[in-house]
């Protein structure tokens, strides 16, 4: 933490009703963030159907090729970020990815739409960086994990409002529609953002002493960032990594986040599609479901995680990795609960619950990394996290949770009657007799055909989903271990940053 130093210019005395307003701009955009980012999945079984793809290819629309700028390139904006206004490259961060969600729904074929995908990657790549490092000037370092839980109530939040706008528009429309109403809102919020958000001194909240007059406040002296060079740009980089995987605790936090996240992307890719393809659901009530139903728990979870990570690790920091690893495993076996289901309503039941436990790693594992590194290397510890995360959860979990369905789809659908015993037998190497892919495009029998080959399609399809769901939420155990194991040295850590 940097010292106060007499003499030197008093800083702006931003008032708490200015704070909640920048918080409440970052929370807006980060939802419009998730909204163009996550409706592929709410509509996704529409853009199958239509466009007559699969489901690795929806995995692959939805994760990986979103993915791969949206990381790559969210390291050189966050090391820009250390150095330039934080506010402007929000601000056309979301100009880009919310252009490119509209252009989405002029896409004609996979190939189209992959490259419009990319693009909305390539913007989105400039909101969390940023984002995170003005949170942390913002608010102080116990205060850090509940404002960073509040922003993280972005995910719940636009997932909910991507799913609930997503359904209903396609249904009344068509899937081009609902890309273009959600993309276009976000332009006019870029120019709110830059209008309303202050760009506030490095290390604003990192002052040590509390005076009783705000005109005694005196600036902290941030160190500055070293002058640019590829040699600089790697040095810091390495600083970032040697804490972010060097260091034990915070390293099982960043596993814990990413392998949590991997199943969350993962299952979360599919769920929409699997209300449709199990219980006959149209778009509009499935996207009320989902989204009301997972808006309603998550964001619960995702707000008390911070909360109770901030009020506990009062006593010991050992709660910042405790709370999301005891939340993580009361939430795996509901989860598996609601998907084991018959019926769409006891599972919409059950999933109003596990996401309130399951969502409490957000917050305590941003504010341990923000707490952990210099002033002048907070965004881009996000932006490394990030691109650790997204890589292997985005990238990877949709995809993984789509070539298990598409694999499982045709495991059922040679040998029908097996039910949850697939999910023992579906890599056993018997291929059985029928080409699921082939007989059954974009999941469904072709027009005119038997009325028995339809219902195979429909039964291989909606079990090798519900198979492949259930198999992506048993990464939510896995990442509680590594969080229990956070816990060993997480009080010594702590200390021993500034921020502890």
């Amino acid at each position: 933490m940097t010292d106060v130093t007499a003499g030197a210019p008093a800083p702006p005395v931003y008032s708490n009703g200015y704070k909640t307003l920048v918080l409440g701009m970052l929370l807006a955009a980060y939802t419009f963030n998730f909204i163009d980012r996550t409706i592929i999945a709410t509509i996704g079984q529409a853009i199958k159907v239509d466009l007559k793809l699969t489901d690795t290819q929806l995995g692959l629309l939805g994760g990986l090729y979103f993915a791969l700028l949206y990381t790559t390139l969210g390291i050189p904006i966050a090391r820009l970020a250390e150095r330039k206004s934080r506010v402007n490259i929000i601000t056309w961060s979301l100009i880009i990815w919310s252009g490119f969600t509209a252009l989405c729904g002029a896409a004609q074929n996979f190939v189209m739409l992959a490259i419009l995908r990319f693009g909305v990657g390539i913007g989105e790549a400039g909101c969390s960086p940023p984002s995170h490092s003005l949170i942390s000037d913002y608010f102080e370092p116990k205060k850090r994990a509940t404002a960073l839980s509040i922003y993280a109530f972005g995910i719940p939040l636009g997932t909910m409002i991507g799913a609930v706008a997503g359904g209903w528009l396609t249904q009344a429309f068509s899937w081009r529609v609902a890309f273009v109403v959600v993309g276009l809102p976000g332009l006019i919020l870029a120019v709110l953002f830059k209008l309303l958000v202050k760009e506030p001194p490095r290390g604003h909240s990192d002052i040590v002493e509390h005076p009783i007059e705000p005109e005694d406040v005196t600036a902290p002296v941030a160190p500055e960032p070293k002058p640019f060079s590829m040699a600089n740009e790697f040095s810091e980089l390495w600083g970032v990594a040697k804490v972010l995987f060097g260091k034990w605790p915070v390293l099982h936090m960043v596993l814990g986040v990413t392998i949590a996240s991997f199943g969350s992307y993962g299952s979360g890719a599919f769920v929409p599609a699997y209300f449709v393809r199990q219980f006959g659901l149209d778009y509009a009530t499935v996207g009320l479901i989902t989204g009301l139903v997972g808006g309603f728990s998550a964001g619960i979870g995702t707000l008390v995680g911070g909360f109770v990570a901030d009020r506990a690790a009062r006593k010991s920091a050992i709660w910042y990795p405790l709370v999301p690893a005891i939340g993580l495993l009361i939430a795996t076996p509901i989860y598996i609960m609601a998907y084991l289901q018959n019926t769409w309503q006891m599972a919409a039941l059950i999933l109003l619950v596990p996401g309130i436990f399951h969502y409490t790693y957000l917050g305590p594992t941003f504010g341990v990394v923000q707490n952990s590194v210099p002033v002048t290397q907070r965004a881009t510890a996000t932006a490394l996290l990030f691109f650790f995360l997204n890589l292997i959860a985005l990238g990877g979990g949709p995809v993984f949770t789509g070539w298990l369905s598409d694999a499982l789809g045709q495991f059922n659908f040679s040998h029908p009657g097996l039910g949850v015993s697939g999910l023992f037998q579906g890599f056993s190497g018997d291929a059985g007799v029928g080409d699921f892919i082939k007989e059954c495009p974009g999941g469904k029998a072709p027009e005119g055909a038997a009325e028995a080959l339809g219902a195979a399609c429909h039964t291989a399809g909606s079990m090798g989903t519900r198979q492949a769901i259930i198999i992506s939420l048993c990464f939510y155990a896995w990442a509680s271990v590594h969080y229990f194991l956070a816990a060993i040295g997480m009080v010594k850590h702590m200390k021993s940053t500034a921020g502890g």
